[in-house]
């Protein structure tokens, strides 16, 4: 397996991971203008793009996806509950639906909170074992931090929901599982993010305050009490990463 953590833009973190024997690579949250990095990475590494996964629509930055997936002949996937949303189509991603990548196993957890579509991608690498190895957890889990509940408008009910996401899909998996989040110290997706790109399940249980929180009301009003600014140009932002 190979596996690439590409930080770009708007303290966005983007991932190329695949099958360097089997030839397949999938790449994660990619930004506009990123686009050549994953075609010239494939090249090196001899692997074709099958498919570009956006963990949930963006409001903080242009998405690449779509034209990365255009350029590359890849499937563009979004969960399904986009499909009424974005003005395009794409492929559907379900709770539960598994992509092969040559060894590598991409099982899709749907995380609703952060937004209605977040999804986080838990990651087998059948060469090195059966168990899970790493979790791409988008916005709705960072190194240190929460994602945030209040782009959709609702956000208690977003915040409620996002604490049931993460204790039943996340919370859940072993200590040891690896985190790669879709951000770093910099960005206005969550408050208190660290600046280190990855941690484990283990380490946030035990030091992550919002996880240390496990009442619900309580999680809802910490997680609600210090919400940041709006990204600039957000309505601007979705228009487009959303538009036919």
């Amino acid at each position: 397996m190979f596996f690439k953590q590409l930080a770009t833009k708007e303290s966005t973190l983007s991932y190329f991971f695949g099958c360097g024997s089997l030839g397949k690579a999938v790449a994660v949250d990619v930004v506009a203008g990123d686009e050549q990095w994953f075609i010239d990475q494939a090249k090196e590494a001899k692997v074709t793009i099958t498919h570009v996964i956006d963990t949930h629509v963006h409001a903080d930055h242009y998405s690449g996806g779509r034209k990365l997936a255009q350029l590359a002949g890849a499937h563009y996937c979004l969960h399904e509950s986009d499909v009424d949303f974005v003005k395009f189509p794409f492929h559907p991603l379900h709770d539960n639906d598994t992509i092969e990548s040559g060894n590598v196993i991409i099982k899709v957890l749907h995380t609703p909170g952060h937004t209605l579509d977040s999804v986080c991608l838990l990651v087998t690498d059948k060469r090195r074992g059966e168990q899970p190895w790493f979790v791409i957890t988008g916005d709705t889990l960072f190194v240190g931090a929460i994602g945030r509940p209040d782009l959709a408008g609702r956000e208690q009910a977003m915040a409620a929901m996002l604490f049931d996401s993460i204790h039943s899909k996340l919370l859940s998996l072993p200590d040891e599982v690896e985190i790669f989040p879709g951000h770093q110290a910099g960005s206005v997706c969550g408050a208190g993010l660290s600046g280190k790109p990855s941690s484990t399940i283990g380490f946030e249980k035990r030091f992550n305050i919002g996880l240390k929180v496990t009442n619900k009301e309580e999680f809802v009003k910490l997680l609600t009490s210090e919400i940041p600014p709006r990204p600039a140009e957000m309505d601007r932002m979705v228009a487009a990463n959303i538009a036919a």
